[in-house]
């Protein structure tokens, strides 16, 4: 059996200790690790503890409500409650938690990836905590991948001219840089990507690509030169047209 981390020995000790507090409660029939949470081989000293805790029906208003039972898992510093089934919380120890509530019924109309039971009563069908099956893939579209980071581009660009950095910022290097991830992991076995946040680990799943995320991604003050970057990684793969690019060249250019 391979030994844990320390950071992965102390985070699945909490995880532990919830179970225990949510189970001591009486209102709840299983906790659901997710994500790194339910890998300990992926705990580093910078993983959040995310997880599901299954309620009994009925009891999900009142485990929402109040978090007694999760301070009885270890004193809280700060809880600040994120959505309406769940919380983000910091414990005095510095570990930082993501959690949500569900009951039985409602775990089968939510999309999560696959976790890991911690604990569950005997009354929980173990098969509740596996995720819905996910709808088919629609196909692949690269070239209204291309289409869309280019215009986010165009667009990105026209507010850089307006003075609008921040918005400049979002099209090029967030929606852009997004298109550009997407058609890059099309070219890879798209293995380890995360559903919900494609450009989680990106840096070590697309290796080709992570040498030129930089200069992509360079600053909000910077965004002709992270528009021509992606530009020009763009055209080295896929067609451009011409007054397409032109235009966006243009807008790169330095304002007279």
């Amino acid at each position: 059996m391979t030994e844990l981390s320390e950071h992965a020995a102390r985070r699945l000790a909490r995880l532990e200790a919830i179970a225990g507090a949510v189970r001591l409660s009486g209102r709840a029939l299983g906790l659901l690790a997710l994500g790194s949470t339910a890998e300990p081989a992926r705990m580093d000293a910078w993983s959040d503890l995310d997880f599901f805790v299954i309620a009994k029906p009925g009891a999900k208003r009142a485990l929402v409500e109040d978090l007694g039972w999760l301070g009885e898992a270890h004193p809280l510093a700060f809880a600040f409650r994120n959505t309406g089934d769940g919380w983000k919380a910091l414990f005095r120890d510095g570990l930082f938690a993501e959690f949500a509530v569900f009951e039985p019924q409602e775990l089968r109309a939510i999309p999560f990836a696959a976790g890991k039971l911690v604990w569950h009563d005997s009354a929980l069908d173990p098969a509740l905590a596996e995720p819905p099956p996910p709808p088919p893939p629609s196909a692949f579209d690269a070239d209204w991948q291309v289409g869309e980071a280019l215009t986010n581009l165009l667009v990105g660009l026209g507010r850089w001219r307006r003075g609008e950095r921040a918005s400049a910022f979002r099209f090029i290097q967030v929606y852009a840089v997004d298109r550009v991830i997407a058609l890059a992991s099309a070219e890879t076995s798209g293995e380890g990507a995360d559903p919900f946040s494609p450009e989680r680990r990106v840096e070590t799943r697309l290796p080709a690509l992570a040498p030129d995320l930089p200069a992509m991604m360079p600053g909000v003050e910077r965004c002709p030169e992270a528009a021509r970057a992606i530009l020009d990684w763009i055209g080295r793969r896929h067609a451009v047209a011409p007054a397409l690019s032109a235009a966006i060249l243009e807008l790169c250019a330095p304002e007279a």
